[in-house]
């Protein structure tokens, strides 16, 4: 159970980069990649809240399971909420009659949230997944209003009995997309980021793709660029515009919309992508990305709602269970390259996080892993420093 303490011990750590006032005390748990065992839900990669217990989520009467997503962006965006939807179109499409899916778009992180919460629970929705990080407060105000309604959240830290926490192993296949991005640059070059906001999840993401950088490029470094927003196509771009006039010889965006692909396309400069595969419609500068699987999770989970078995807790997927994997391959990665690739992930299938296989020295120059030592969960969940070899500044709260 290498995930319940982490999550408590993050929760100073989110709300300092975010500017948030909850806080919570750390307890450290051991890592356990098998599944869960019990009368409860079970499946490998999540870990049941201690103290939880099953919440009947369920329709009473037999009838179909209503589940409802609430997405930060529109679900043609080109990335993070259309992936999203692409998964709940797999709920829809894999358990057909047992269930009834609706989502909302475009709902702005704040006080709005709650009120699009109150009013799918309204329309009879038991089951409710969340998919932006700010909308953690609405999500466990409403799970305090509704204890009868099962709630699902990406990327949160929180622990609550009817509030569900999965993510994924990001930070490995950012790894292995950064090795492309360090192939595509001459030695000690510049390569860039266009990141969203400075939280552990969007750092230790960074990290791992300069340590990708790295592997095949040791002298190359990593400026980022923050644009406070996870989308906005016309921030996006600008950003990733400014990055390239600066000389950066790669750029890769960790956004929820390919306008950096955009961007790198006019200049004709590799560009590794996140969330979705665009090597059809950027294959001249095309990478790879790191890419999310949501549909199996959220499947199980509702089942398990439909069987009476759901249960709070933390599902961190990766590699081995293909929650996470990286995109096809554009026409600028050379087979050298792939084969490089192709070798770390098998490593990191055996092995999650092993790109942070110590020593990981910060900016600063401090060790923050010792040589010869992998993080813990809640290392990585709290990581709120930047490896070597990023030029810039993590910005101020």
């Amino acid at each position: 159970m290498w995930k319940i303490a982490a999550i408590a011990a993050t929760a100073s750590i989110f709300v300092a980069a975010c500017g948030g006032s909850d806080s919570s005390s750390d307890t450290t748990a051991a890592p356990d990649d098998s599944a869960v065992t019990g009368d409860a839900f079970t499946y490998a990669n999540f870990t049941p809240f201690e103290g939880g217990t099953v919440v009947n989520c369920a329709p009473a009467d037999g009838s179909a399971i209503k589940a409802a997503w609430v997405y930060v962006g529109p679900i043609n965006d080109g990335g993070w909420t259309q992936t999203h939807n692409a998964g709940r179109e797999f709920v829809q499409e894999t358990l057909g009659d047992k269930v009834i899916t609706t989502y909302k778009e475009n709902v702005p992180e704040g006080p709005q949230a709650e009120a699009v919460i109150d009013d799918l629970v309204k329309d009879g929705n038991t089951i409710i997944f969340g998919t932006s990080f700010g909308f953690q407060d609405a999500f466990l105000a409403a799970a305090e209003k509704y204890p009868e309604v099962c709630f699902e959240f990406a990327t949160g830290y929180t622990q609550k009995n009817n509030v569900s926490q999965f993510y994924g192993a990001s930070e490995d296949t950012k790894y292995l997309s950064g090795i492309a991005a360090g192939a595509e640059a001459p030695a000690g070059a510049t390569i860039g980021v266009v990141a969203p906001f400075a939280i552990p999840e969007v750092i230790r993401g960074i990290n791992g793709f300069t340590l990708g950088v790295q592997k095949i490029n040791p002298t190359a470094t990593v400026k980022v660029v923050w644009t406070n927003t996870w989308f906005d196509p016309a921030i996006e771009r600008k950003a990733a515009e400014s990055l390239i006039s600066g000389g950066v010889k790669a750029i890769a965006s960790f956004q929820d919309s390919p306008a950096t692909g955009e961007a790198a396309k006019v200049k004709g400069i590799g560009w590794v992508g996140y969330d979705s595969d665009q090597s059809v419609a950027f294959n001249d500068v095309w990478l790879t990305a790191s890419t999310y699987d949501w549909g199996p999770y959220e499947v199980a989970k509702i089942q398990a709602a439909i069987d009476g078995k759901w249960i709070s807790g933390d599902y961190y997927g990766n590699l081995s269970d293909e929650f996470v994997s990286i995109a096809n391959y554009g026409a600028k990665v050379t087979e050298e390259t792939k084969a490089l690739i192709a070798s770390e992930r098998e490593r990191l299938t055996a092995t999650p996080s092993a790109e942070f296989t110590g020593p990981i020295t910060a900016q600063d120059g401090t060790i923050k892993i010792a040589k010869g030592k992998l993080p813990t969960y809640g290392e990585l969940m709290s990581m709120n420093y930047q490896v070597k070899g990023i030029t810039t500044d993590l910005p101020q709260s």
